[in-house]
């Protein structure tokens, strides 16, 4: 992983220092758009938190690209990163539940399944690390974007798309299920690691 003391061949400490804090304002964005979306669903303005959504999506999308392509990726911004992922989806989710309730009701073993995963992953993460991990897998990256194709369409389209809900579902839970054995393999907390198979491959230390 590159700090923001590695920089890159051909740019100057001023040039990805000013990259370092844009790609982190828009990580901070997020964040802030979590809050406001909650807002929006308190005020029932469905309007306004169906175009929030899919511009958080987008913004996850943006600032890992600049962060890879301008070699600033730092562990406090990984960690922020993921709050802000993880944040975007619950708030997704809350929303979910009130805007569509007996889709909802109607699915709430798949989700429930996936709740009990990610509650074993996170427990799992602070046990072992004292804090939450920050894996950033290929996996992850996915089901990413299968929950956000899935959630901003659920705020744009008639009906829910339920075949879209079976994929995010399927790919979230083998990413959540990874993420666990990946807890159980390295001992020591380690961001952006691409997958078991890294670790399997000896691409990171699991001394």
């Amino acid at each position: 992983m590159v700090s923001l003391d590695d920089f890159s061949v051909g740019q100057t400490p001023r040039m990805n220092r000013r990259v370092y804090w844009i790609v982190n304002g828009i990580t901070l964005y997020r964040i802030v758009a979590a809050v406001a979306m909650v807002l929006m669903i308190v005020w029932s303005r469905w309007g306004v938190f169906k175009w929030l959504l899919p511009v958080s999506f987008l913004t996850d999308a943006l600032d890992g690209y600049l962060a890879r392509r301008y070699r600033v990726v730092s562990v406090a911004g990984s960690a922020l990163d993921s709050i802000g992922d993880d944040l975007t989806v619950l708030v997704a989710l809350i929303g979910l539940f009130i805007y569509v309730p007996g889709f909802f009701r109607k699915e709430i073993i798949p989700v429930m399944i996936l709740g009990a995963l990610y509650l074993t992953q996170t427990v799992a993460a602070l046990v072992r690390y004292r804090k939450l991990s920050s894996f950033h897998t290929y996996l992850a990256k996915i089901a990413a974007i299968s929950q956000g194709v899935f959630l901003i369409l659920t705020f744009f389209l008639p009906s829910v798309p339920t075949v879209l809900f079976w994929v995010a579902v399927i790919l979230t839970g083998l990413d959540l299920a990874e993420e666990i054995i990946m807890v159980f393999l390295l001992p020591a907390w380690q961001p952006d690691v691409k997958g078991l198979f890294t670790i399997l491959n000896g691409g990171h230390d699991k001394t």
